[in-house]
C-alpha cells in the first residue's frame, strides 16, 4: 500500500530561491535603475555610485563588529559608542599631532578598549548584555560631549588614491577605485573576516561556541578567550569605523555625530543573515537607499524634503519586519557561560 503521508522535499533551487530570492530581485532592481539612470546622466550616476560606498562603509564596518561578537554568543549594541568615541579620539589626535595614521590607529586603539570592557561585562561579570551595550552608548555620548571643544580642526583628511586605469572605467570606476585609503581597507576585511570565520580553525571555533559553548568546552575550545578576542577585534573594527567619520569622511567632529550609523549596522548585520558578504550588500542597499534620497533632495520633486529623508529608515523597518524570522540567530546568542 503507497504511503500518502510522505513530507514534500524542497529542491536546491527552490532552497536557494527562498533563501536568495529577495536579495537577487532587489540587487536586479537596483541595477537596472543605475543603469537607466547612467543612460540619463552619466555624471550624476557615478555621484551616486560614490556616495552610497561613502555611506555603506561605516554600516559594513559596524556590522563586521557585531557579528564576530555575535558568531561567539555576545550579543553588541554598543556599536554606536564604540564608533562614536573612535572618531572623537581619532579627531583628537589628528588635531594634537598632525598625522593622520597616528590617528587612524588611536580610533583602532580606542574601539578595541570599549571592546574589552564590553567583554569584561559580558564575558567576566555575566551582567546583562544589552545593558552592557547601553552603558557603553551612554558612556560613550557623556565623554564625547563633554570633553568636546569648539573650533578644534583636523590638520588635513585622507584623501582619495585613484588605482590607476580601473578609476577610469564607467560607472563603477570612480566609485571602486577611488577611494581614500579606510574605505580600501573596509573592502579587504569583508572577505578577510569571511574567510577567517568560515575557512580557518578560528572561525570554526568561534562558531562552534556561539551555537553550543558546552560541547565546544568539552572539545578544548577556551569558550571566554575566543568570545574575548573576537568582542576585541569587532572593538577595534567599530573604532576604524569612527575614524572614517572624522578623518576620512567629514574632517571634523560634532557631537553625536554617529547618527544611530552603530544601530542602523546591527539590522545590516541581520539582513545580512550573521554573514560578512551578505552585511556588505545589505550596507550596499541602505548606502544606496541613503544616496538616491540626497540626491531625490536635490531634484525639483514637490515633497518635503523630511520625507524624503526617511527613506532609508523606511528601508530599515521593512527589511528588518521582513527578514529577521527568516535568519538563524547563533543558539547561545547573549546567554553567560558558566563553566562547570
Amino acid at each position: 500500500m503507497e504511503n500518502t503521508n510522505t513530507l514534500p522535499t524542497t529542491t536546491p533551487q527552490q532552497l536557494f530561491l527562498k533563501q536568495w530570492g529577495t536579495t537577487i530581485f532587489v540587487s536586479l532592481t537596483v541595477i537596472a535603475i543605475v543603469i537607466w539612470q547612467y543612460i540619463l546622466n552619466a555624471n550624476v550616476t557615478e555621484a551616486v555610485l560614490a556616495s552610497t560606498i561613502r555611506q555603506s562603509t561605516p554600516l559594513v564596518l559596524g556590522a563586521l563588529c557585531g557579528l564576530l561578537g555575535e558568531r561567539s554568543a555576545v550579543i553588541n549594541i554598543g556599536i554606536e559608542g564604540q564608533m562614536l568615541l573612535g572618531a572623537f579620539v581619532g579627531f583628537l589626535v589628528n588635531v594634537w599631532t598632525g598625522n593622520l595614521w597616528i590617528a587612524v590607529f588611536a580610533a583602532i586603539f580606542t574601539g578595541a578598549v570599549m571592546g574589552l570592557l564590553l567583554a569584561y561585562m559580558s564575558v567576566t561579570l555575566k551582567m546583562d548584555q544589552i545593558i552592557g551595550g547601553t552603558v557603553i552608548n551612554i558612556l560613550a555620548l557623556g565623554l564625547t560631549g563633554y570633553f568636546y571643544q569648539v573650533g578644534l580642526t583636523t590638520k588635513g583628511k585622507m584623501l582619495p588614491i585613484p588605482l590607476g586605469p580601473l578609476a577610469d572605467i564607467p560607472i563603477i570606476g570612480p566609485a571602486l577605485f577611488n577611494n581614500p585609503p579606510i574605505t580600501y581597507a573596509t573592502f579587504v576585511l569583508v572577505f578577510l573576516v569571511h574567510y577567517v570565520l568560515f575557512h580557518t580553525k578560528w572561525g570554526l571555533r568561534t562558531r562552534a561556541v556561539g551555537e553550543h559553548p558546552r560541547a565546544a568546552d568539552t572539545l578544548g575550545v577556551n569558550v571566554f578567550k575566543v568570545r574575548y578576542v573576537n568582542v576585541i577585534v569587532g572593538g577595534a573594527i567599530a573604532g576604524l569605523a569612527g575614524a572614517f567619520l572624522t578623518l576620512e569622511a567629514v574632517g571634523s567632529f560634532e557631537r553625536a555625530m554617529t547618527n544611530g550609523r552603530g544601530f542602523v549596522a546591527l539590522a545590516v548585520m541581520i539582513f545580512g543573515k550573521f554573514t560578512p558578504l551578505g552585511a556588505w550588500g545589505a550596507a550596499l542597499l541602505f548606502g544606496f537607499a541613503n544616496a538616491m534620497q540626497t540626491q531625490l533632495q536635490f531634484a525639483d520633486i514637490q515633497v518635503p524634503h523630511q520625507f524624503i529623508g526617511m527613506l532609508p529608515y523606511i528601508l530599515t523597518i521593512i527589511v528588518l519586519s521582513g527578514f529577521v524570522g527568516r535568519t538563524h540567530i547563533p543558539a547561545a546568542d547573549g546567554v553567560p557561560y558558566e563553566k562547570e
